[in-house]
């Protein structure tokens, strides 16, 4: 609930239409992953835990590194399929949905307003085929005190995180967050291990 509310509130802006035609393949192939993918401890002995923190942790490094991926073409429509199946096979493993998908969204060298949309709407997708997933959508499940209690605490904590954003610069924030990032899974790892 906190995570599909806080993402459907970035969808809003006017390019909606043309993210849709261009990341349409994407969400296709998370949401068909991230539903029916295989999970990762059926196939490999490898703890969730693990898989969880290495994912933390090599996103937080790649902030921090900030490469320059190579630019694809909007009309790539593959590149994105392949994309989305990769980040649903993450994410139904580890409950992560950031990697591959924000390289490639990064690959498309969109406006800042605009990859902040395509942001929303991708995660917005991702968090509703992980819901459907975890069957959260049966018996009332996302309305029940657990989920509204955190969707209480991801509001605070969009406030609290706004008000240090306006106290310090962007590049400060966003190496705070990205540190954040590989502390947690650095805290998964350790305890996976």
């Amino acid at each position: 609930m906190p995570s599909l509310v806080t993402n459907a509130a970035q969808c809003l802006g006017p390019a909606w239409r043309r993210l849709a035609a261009t990341l349409w393949p994407v969400w296709l192939g998370m949401a068909a992953a991230t539903v029916w993918g295989p999970d990762l401890s059926a196939i490999t002995p490898i703890d969730a835990r693990l898989a969880l923190g290495a994912i933390l942790v090599v996103y937080g490094l790649w902030g921090l590194w900030k490469p320059v991926v190579p630019q694809v073409s909007h009309g790539a429509w593959w590149i994105g399929l392949a994309a989305g199946l990769a980040t649903g096979f993450v994410t139904a493993s580890t409950a992560v949905f950031v990697l591959p998908l924000v390289p490639y969204l990064q690959a498309l060298r969109l406006d800042k307003d605009t990859m902040i949309q395509a942001l929303g709407l991708s995660f917005t997708v991702a968090t509703l085929a992980l819901a459907a997933r975890l069957h959260a959508f049966e018996g009332g499940m996302l309305l029940s005190m657990p989920p509204l209690v955190a969707l209480a605490a991801a509001i605070v904590g969009l406030a609290l995180g706004a008000a240090v954003r306006a106290r310090i610069s962007a590049a400060t924030f966003q190496r705070a967050l990205f540190l954040v990032f590989i502390a947690l899974g650095t805290a998964n790892l350790w305890r996976a291990l």
